[in-house]
C-alpha cells in the first residue's frame, strides 16, 4: 500500500510540474502591444474617400501608425512606416517624425528591432525597412512577387509604391533578412499568426497576436478605420471590395469587443487606449 500510494504522489507531482510548465510557456507566448502615431495629414479628407459607399459628408483626419509587439525575447514591429514620400506626394503635407526617432520615446533603438511583419508594400508601411539592420522581414509571397515584377510593368497603377523601396526590399532578401510566407492563417511565430484576403495590396496580410488580456487583430490597411469596420465598407484602394469586406466580417468575429481590430489610420486608436507617453498607448 505504502508503494502504491508513493506511486501516486508521484505521478501527481509529474502531472503537476507538466501543469505548471505549460501554463509558464503558454504564459510565456504573450506580447505587449503598443501603437505609436508618427506622422498626421495636415489637413482632412473627405469620409466617401475612405469608405466605398458611406453616405456621410463630413472629413476625417489621417494618421499614420507603427505596431510595437514585446514579447519572447522578441522586439517586433508590424509594418516599418516611412522615410521619404513617393514623388506624387508632398513630404510638406505631414507632420513627421521618423520612424526609429518615436521608438526612442520607449528607450528602444534601431538595433533592438528583432523582425518587421510587413502587411503590405505601399510606401507608407514598407519605406522604414532599411532603418533596421537587424530585422528579419516578414512578408507574403505573392505580394513580394508582384511588388517587385508585375507592379512594374507597363500600364499597370503603382501610384501606392514608392520604386527605391523595391531596392530596399530586395536589399533584405539578399542580405539573408527576408522570410516569404504563403498563404493564409499561418502561424509564424508563437501566437502570433497571419491572415490574407482583403487584396488590399495583392495580397496583404493582416496580423493576430496573443496578449495577457486578450487577442488583438492588427489590421493595419486593411480595415484604415473603425469605421469601415463598424459599417462594413470597403476602402476604395483594393483589388477586390467584396473580399475587402468578407475580411472585415472575418476580423469582427476573431475578437470580442471591435476596439482590438487595430486599423492603419485612424488616430481613435489613441483615445481608446492607456496613453505612455505623447503619441504611444498600450494596447490592453
Amino acid at each position: 500500500m505504502q508503494n502504491a500510494s508513493s506511486k501516486l504522489k508521484q505521478t501527481l507531482f509529474v502531472f503537476l510540474l507538466s501543469t505548471i510548465t505549460f501554463t509558464s510557456l503558454a504564459q510565456t507566448n504573450k506580447y505587449a502591444v503598443y501603437a505609436l502615431k508618427f506622422a498626421t495629414l495636415n489637413f482632412k479628407i473627405p469620409v466617401a474617400f475612405t469608405a466605398v459607399g458611406t453616405t456621410r459628408k463630413d472629413s476625417t483626419e489621417i494618421c499614420y501608425i507603427l505596431y510595437l509587439l514585446k514579447g519572447n525575447n522578441k522586439t517586433i514591429l508590424v509594418d516599418a512606416g516611412f522615410t521619404e514620400t513617393p514623388p506624387t506626394y508632398n513630404i510638406q503635407a505631414f507632420t513627421y517624425v521618423r520612424p526609429d526617432s518615436i521608438l526612442k520615446k520607449l528607450n528602444i533603438n534601431p538595433n533592438d528591432i528583432t523582425d518587421i511583419i510587413l502587411t503590405h508594400p505601399h510606401w507608407d508601411h514598407i519605406g522604414g525597412i532599411d532603418l533596421f539592420p537587424n530585422a528579419m522581414v516578414w512578408m507574403q509571397e505573392q505580394d513580394f512577387n508582384y511588388f517587385v515584377g508585375t507592379a512594374w510593368q507597363k500600364d499597370i497603377d503603382n501610384s501606392t509604391f514608392n520604386s527605391k523601396d523595391v531596392h530596399k526590399i530586395i536589399q533584405k532578401n539578399i542580405d539573408k533578412k527576408l522570410t516569404l510566407i504563403k498563404g493564409d492563417s499561418i502561424e509564424i511565430m508563437p501566437n502570433i499568426r497571419v491572415f490574407t484576403g482583403s487584396k488590399h495590396s495583392y495580397e496583404s496580410q493582416y496580423v493576430s497576436v496573443g496578449t495577457d488580456t486578450d487577442k488583438v487583430i492588427i489590421a493595419s490597411d486593411n480595415s484604415w478605420f473603425y469605421y469601415n469596420l463598424t459599417s462594413l465598407l470597403s476602402v476604395p484602394i483594393t483589388f477586390d471590395q467584396k473580399a475587402y469586406v468578407q475580411n472585415l466580417k472575418r476580423m469582427k468575429n476573431m475578437v470580442k469587443n471591435i476596439d482590438f481590430i487595430l486599423p492603419g489610420h485612424d488616430k481613435l486608436v489613441f483615445s481608446k487606449f492607456q496613453k505612455i507617453v505623447d503619441d504611444i498607448v498600450k494596447i490592453k
